[in-house]
């Protein structure tokens, strides 16, 4: 399974850093887990290629940013309506997402 990343405790325990997961999170650069789909090396310095693109892609910083976004914007709302097309996007982020905006109606 392929989906963003949300900071843990285990960062500030790593870092010893009582606010290390609060400002990894206020960076919105949080990455993603990619999926192996067929086992193998990758060194420092491999090419990696797009196999395919979706056409209803959203950015993983996009993602994030929604995620925390307090109150969503017109435009917020019509992001995650398409975040919600995408098939990657796991089941568990699309039930976040359909919950936000049930709570803002119509």
């Amino acid at each position: 399974m392929t989906q963003p990343r949300l900071p843990c405790f285990k960062l500030g325990v790593r870092f010893q850093s009582d606010d290390m997961v609060k400002r990894f999170f206020a960076s919105r650069r949080t990455g993603f887990y990619l999926a192996v789909a067929r086992e193998g090396e990758v060194g420092s310095g491999d090419n990696i290629d797009w196999i395919a693109r979706d056409p209803h892609a959203v950015p993983v910083s996009e993602i994030t940013r929604l995620y925390a976004e307090k109150r969503y914007s017109k435009a917020d709302i019509a992001s995650v309506r398409q975040a919600l097309e995408v098939p990657a996007l796991p089941e568990g982020w699309k039930e976040y997402f359909r919950a936000r905006l049930q709570r803002i109606g119509p």
